[in-house]
């Protein structure tokens, strides 16, 4: 399997390129800001073709660039029913602060071509089985992408893409428009630690990390782990 990430140019937010091998199909993960440059050079190198684009949830510095990649080849974008409105309207999932930010100084078109992400159960995409657990609590229709290992190349630990509902170290906050902490602690335990320790995490923002790890080391885990609820913090992403 190839996975190539890279960060976009405002707020750090990963983008990842997924595909069986080189010189395939392959989706796309969470088009940010700025991230159209980078892209059309990571399908080049490995000589990509994208199918589509995938959404782990709707908050703008996730989806600023799905209009456009999808435009440009003619592909569809897939987002939770529970998203499915910050898709048409992104400043609604936006802190004060970052209306100020945004509010007025750009347009927004949705995608053309929009489908709505199952609400738990796979779906088959560029050759590949991709399963969705839906796992609200950052937004109301945050979901996680999970693919087993490759066991062609020898590399068999599990992949999770996590959005912003877990980091290397942190959880996502739940203090924006639609966040939940109820939802989250829920998600947390029933979708997350459940998880295989091996499970390579690739989070929606920062390094990437695995399960084990996060059980051992990560504060918020360790608390959901005891029966407490945390309060998550209110800061980052």
């Amino acid at each position: 399997m190839l996975v190539a990430g890279f960060p976009a140019q405002a707020f750090d937010t990963n983008c990842y390129v997924v595909a069986p091998g080189p010189g395939e199909q392959c989706v796309v993960i969470d088009p940010g800001i700025g991230v159209a440059g980078p892209l059309d050079e990571v399908l080049a190198e490995h000589r990509l073709h994208p199918v589509a684009v995938l959404l782990t949830h709707g908050h703008l510095d996730h989806t600023f660039s799905v209009t456009p990649v999808c435009q440009a080849r003619d592909v569809p974008a897939y987002v939770h029913p529970g998203d499915r409105e910050l898709l048409r309207d992104p400043v609604k999932g936006l802190s004060t602060d970052l209306k100020m930010l945004f509010g007025g100084r750009f347009t927004w078109a949705e995608p053309s071509d929009v489908v709505a992400l199952p609400d738990g159960g796979p779906v088959t995409l560029a050759g590949m089985e991709i399963t969705v657990d839906h796992a609200p609590g950052h937004t109301g229709g945050s979901v996680l992408f999970r693919l087993p290992g490759d066991t062609r190349s020898g590399d068999a630990a599990p992949l999770c893409f996590s959005g912003d509902v877990l980091f290397a170290g942190s959880i996502g906050r739940t203090d924006l428009p639609g966040g939940d902490t109820a939802a989250m602690v829920t998600s947390l335990r029933d979708k997350i630690l459940p998880l295989a320790d091996d499970t390579v995490v690739l989070p929606g923002h920062g390094p990437q990390t695995t399960i084990g790890r996060e059980r051992a080391s990560n504060p918020y885990l360790l608390e959901i782990a005891e029966g407490a609820r945390p309060a998550g913090p209110h800061r980052g992403w």
